[in-house]
């Protein structure tokens, strides 16, 4: 092995060793038991960020222990068509060229886009590679390949063969920018600030006004009513009356509904249930009239006075504001917060706009959904979400799954020249269903279908479905589904709905949620913060220069280019330092836990690199001392093991079963801290100190030689097969190492069996003899360090008042306190009153005495010790005068005023254990 370790050196190198033997794809299982996990699709166009490279890393790392546990294990690759991302990706290169996806045409629209995926569309499976992840990349799946596409027909030829799927006008998300319906989770709804415009509207019979709100004045020509709730007094006479419409002149009714808020505004409501969604359903609610008042780009159309007509709904605002004020109808205008809907790809402002649609009518889908979770079938990990799924689930409106753009599945219907709707899988099929010849003129119908009906099918669709393949019998239901809480209502539900509709099985059995990664303070990731960590980065590193070019490349606007670059500065003076990908993934790991929130802090990812590099350097250490020589392989010698063996043996089969315990919890991050401190404090700290006076003995036999080395690499090679699920790299690399002289043979550690405890090697009788022997040796190094001892100086211990035990143990471990503990003597006192001047230690009862004469100048230390005090204690007030400014706790940011406050902490502990030493040399 080489000196240092080096990620880059060993990470490409292994992965393409690992893809190239296949070695991803399902094994024969060993356990009769099959494990299969869909990674969720990522967007084609898109790139790794920080959610998919943990993401990614959970699902790695199940894969790799149930791979390993001899599970015939699959984990499904593919991405998603993103119908909206990838059309606008092309249509911007189009537009750089003064051209339109009209001028080239559908179809030779869509084989642009085709040859954008050949050539660009693969960025983010090749750094799902970086990452170490596993699936099996011979069954890559695209949601618009040939056997999904099938299945999206077939899906929707059934559901309206059964009623499930209609055409119909309601109310929308509309992109007047895009030009389509858009979903929910595509809507960014954001504080801004605008106004509340009160207007006055005339009673009809003369006899005064009502004054309503509104925040968008340009809808008032599709009012169709005002609503007033009906126990409030101040209207009850003008229930079933009529008021004019400004600027229109049309009468509409007053209402009463229980959906107005008397306390709100006026306590009075302008209803428009074309262009709102509540409105929309009080309009339902009482048989109010639809008008649509914008065209498809948000302008005014034919339904409004001719002066407006082709306004844009902003102009139109300015101008209707502005009449309003010039007939005194106009109340006041007061600033006003509210919640704007953008859209994600244009950020243009949602329109709820009334057109025709398709849906899917969900309440019949609903209900096996609800139930299947309800009686166990799918399990939420953790169970809480479960109440959002149910919240979600049992107040369901029908799905709009069709989308007016041309990248996509597009809708298997059919129209004659009649408007007749002909639904089947082609228009062969619709010609031979319904009997038309080629006389009869079809055409189909523009619209695709939403990414997410597709996506719904993922779990069975990228096994075969609708045939009844091999791959579907033996791998669904998938085990589990791992996703992030953000999309239960947009993907999981909807998977529930369809798989348990078209395969009468649930989609998977567990769904472990996790949360969102922010940055080390708790804020989101955002560019304009200057925060955005990007796994790739993390690592390769990358220095501030080539990181803030990066960021800023390509933007239109210099302003948020140059805001970018100095929040970048800002967060990362120093660049982004190399960490590799098993730090990076074991970070990860380590921050797994069941919460909401997911912090990153760079801080550990460096401890996590420390924690790699210590894994090689003991690797090295392990090496030097067993290779060419006799590890135990010949199982006809004899060996002897050693307390110390004893130990870490019996430690290690406790590390087995919690770790076992913790992946199948989905407990990442209590399986990553068992490791860590196994590997890092008891094997390379403890174990490898423990051994070297065996190993370095001229007295040992050759049976306690040949017992310790035994130990020492299988010990380690456990290890690595215990760590290779969360850091596949060094682990691989260093087991081959190792591999030989543990009496191990294979290609790879990922096809390795997992380690399982065998409670027969349980010593609880040689733990408890060891941690006596580790705290006696604590006992004297923390008395050296108090009393600032040299490492070197071998110092005269004194024991008194021992147990039997302690006695026994301590004839059995001379060997070992001397060494380790660096002691010239050790004696034991029967009466502690005999003592010098000693500083003290307790193991248990029994005392650890140091004699203090000639170790340290006593005077010299306490004169020392008074300075540092002294120095700290004026630190201590300086922080406690910073925290107490008022100006300053108000003004800096929060993140500076918790790092002052941490400051303070640290230094009143290190005050506190400086005047605890001062006390203890006192009184020597």
């Amino acid at each position: 092995m080489e000196k240092h370790f080096d990620p880059n050196s060993i990470e490409t190198k292994w992965y393409q060793t690992w893809e190239k033997s296949g070695y991803f794809k399902p094994q024969t299982s060993t356990t009769g038991e099959h494990y299969s996990i869909m990674i969720p699709p990522p967007n084609v166009t898109g790139s790794l960020h920080m959610g998919h490279a943990f993401q990614d890393t959970i699902m790695d790392t199940l894969i790799r222990y149930h791979r390993m546990r001899g599970d015939e294990t699959l984990w499904q690759p593919g991405t998603d068509h993103a119908g909206i991302a990838t059309q606008m990706v092309v249509e911007r290169q189009l537009a750089a060229k003064g051209l339109s996806r009209h001028d080239l045409g559908r179809d030779a629209f869509i084989q642009k886009i085709w040859e954008w995926k050949a050539e660009s569309g693969g960025t983010i499976t090749q750094q799902l590679r970086r990452l170490g992840a596993s699936p099996d990349w011979s069954r890559e799946r695209f949601t618009m390949d040939d056997g999904l596409s099938d299945a999206v027909k077939e899906v929707f030829v059934q559901l309206h063969e059964e009623g499930l799927i209609y055409r119909g006008k309601r109310l929308v998300n509309w992109d007047p920018v895009l030009h389509t319906a858009v979903s929910d989770l595509e809507v960014l709804s954001e504080e801004e600030m605008g106004s509340l415009w009160h207007m006055r509207y005339p009673l009809s019979d003369g006899s005064g006004h009502l004054i309503v709100a509104t925040t968008r004045p340009e809808t008032m020509f599709g009012d169709q009513a005002v609503a007033v709730h009906p126990d409030d007094e101040r209207y009850q006479n003008l229930i079933g009356k009529t008021i004019t419409l400004p600027l229109v002149g049309r009468e509409i009714p007053i209402i009463a509904d229980d959906y107005v808020e008397m306390e709100f505004g006026t306590g009075c409501v302008k209803i428009t249930p074309a262009h709102d969604f509540n409105d929309y359903e009080m309009g339902k609610r009482h048989n109010l009239p639809m008008l649509n008042v914008m065209t498809i780009d948000a302008a005014m159309n034919e339904e409004v006075p001719e002066k407006y007509q082709g306004l844009d709904r902003f102009e139109a605002r300015k101008q209707v504001i502005a009449d309003l004020e010039t007939q005194d109808l106009m109340e006041k205008i007061v600033p006003h917060k509210l919640m704007v809907p953008r859209g994600d790809r244009s950020h243009a402002v949602i329109e709820p706009f009334l057109t025709d649609q398709w849906y899917v009518a969900v309440q019949e889908l609903a209900k096996p959904a609800i139930d299947a979770v309800k009686n166990g079938d799918i399990e939420f990990v953790p169970k809480n979400w479960e109440n959002t799924y149910f919240e979600w689930m049992n107040n369901l409106q029908d799905w709009c799954i069709s989308r007016q753009i041309w990248w996509g599945h597009r809708i298997p219907a059919w129209y004659d020249e009649a408007g007749n709707v002909y639904v089947a899988r082609s228009e062969e099929e619709v010609r031979s269903k319904y009997n038309l010849d080629a006389s009869h003129s079809l055409k189909q119908d523009d619209d695709v279908l939403d990414t997410w009906f597709s996506s719904a099918l993922w779990t069975f669709s990228t096994l075969g479905w609708p045939e009844k393949t091999v791959e579907l019998e033996k791998f669904h239901p998938t085990s589990v589904l791992v996703t992030g809480f953000d999309i239960i209502f947009f993907w999981v539900a909807r998977m529930i709905m369809m798989t348990l509709k078209f395969t009468g099985e649930v989609p998977f059995k567990q769904v472990y949620v996790h949360g969102l990664v922010r940055d080390s303070e708790g804020q989101k990731m955002s560019k304009s913060k200057g925060n955005v960590l990007d796994p790739i980065d993390l690592i390769d590193g990358i220095d501030l220069e080539s990181l803030v070019a990066k960021r800023t490349t390509g933007m239109m606007q210099p302003e948020k280019a140059a805001k970018i670059e100095k929040t970048t500065r800002k967060h990362f003076a120093d660049g982004i330092e190399s960490y590799g990908t098993d730090a990076l993934r074991f970070t990860f790991a380590s921050l797994a836990s069941t919460g909401r929130d997911i912090r990153f802090d760079l801080n550990r990812c460096e401890g996590y690199r420390n924690f790699c590099n210590k894994l090689w350097n003991a690797t090295r250490y392990v090496l030097m001392n067993t290779e060419e020589k006799d590890t135990g392989t010949d199982e006809t010698l004899d060996t002897e093991l050693s307390l110390a063996d004893k130990w870490i043996i019996s430690k290690l089969q406790n590390v087995e079963t919690e770790v076992a315990k913790h992946f199948d919890q989905y407990r990442f991050d209590l399986a990553a801290h068992t490791l860590y401190e196994f590997t890092w404090n008891e094997y390379c700290d403890w174990y490898l100190e423990l051994v070297k006076p065996i190993l370095n003995s001229k007295t040992a036999t050759e049976a306690q030689q040949r017992g310790t080395r035994q130990t020492l690499v299988r010990v380690l090679e456990t290890i690595l097969r215990l760590l290779h699920p969360i850091t596949p790299y060094i682990t691989e690399e260093a087991w081959h190492s190792v591999a030989s002289l543990a009496g191990k043979t294979g290609d790879t550690i990922m096809l390795q069996p997992y380690p399982q405890a065998n409670e027969a090697l349980i010593d609880t009788a040689s733990e408890q003899e060891l941690e006596w022997v580790k705290h006696v040796i604590m006992g004297v190094r923390k008395i050296r360090s108090e009393m600032d001892i040299a490492p070197s100086k071998a110092l005269p211990i004194l024991l008194t008042n021992l147990q039997d035990q302690d006695k026994t143990w301590l004839e059995n471990n001379r060997v070992f306190l001397q060494t380790l503990a660096k002691l010239d003597t050790i004696t034991l006192l029967d009466n502690e009153k005999e003592a010098p001047e000693s500083a003290v230690a307790l193991v248990g009862e029994m005392k650890i005495l140091i004699p203090m004469a000639g170790l340290i100048d006593k005077e010299a230390e306490l004169s020392r010790l008074s300075k540092e005090i002294k120095r700290l204690e004026g630190e201590v007030k300086r922080f406690n005068g910073k925290l107490s400014n008022e100006s300053f706790v108000s003004k800096a940011p929060e993140a500076v005023v918790e790092k002052e406050k941490q400051k303070l902490q640290d230094t009143e502990t290190a005050l506190k254990n400086l005047k605890d030493q001062y006390e203890k040399i006192s009184q020597i």
